[in-house]
């Protein structure tokens, strides 16, 4: 099945839009979700940032807690 990767969305007053269910559901957005989003000149790019927890067990054994912890806060400044 093929899906379309093409929609047009209207953005509001206050510039929000709706990222259509489609594309929320694909990309595992949901409330809360963090977004970044790139000013490439002619286009803004939309991409989500995966949630620390869904990357659990991707390197287990690999880091203790707090080190993991660490890395995590430290990530989240240079978000911020």
């Amino acid at each position: 099945m093929q899906t379309s990767r093409q929609r047009f969305q209207k953005v509001t007053r206050k510039g929000q839009m709706t990222i259509p269910a489609e594309f929320r559901r694909r990309h595992r957005i949901t409330e809360g979700s963090l977004l970044r989003v790139d000013d490439e000149g002619q286009r803004l790019v939309i991409e989500p940032i995966p949630d620390f927890g869904e990357l659990i067990g991707s390197d287990v054994g690999r880091y203790s807690l707090g080190e993991a912890g660490r890395m995590l806060d430290k990530s989240r400044k240079r978000w911020r």
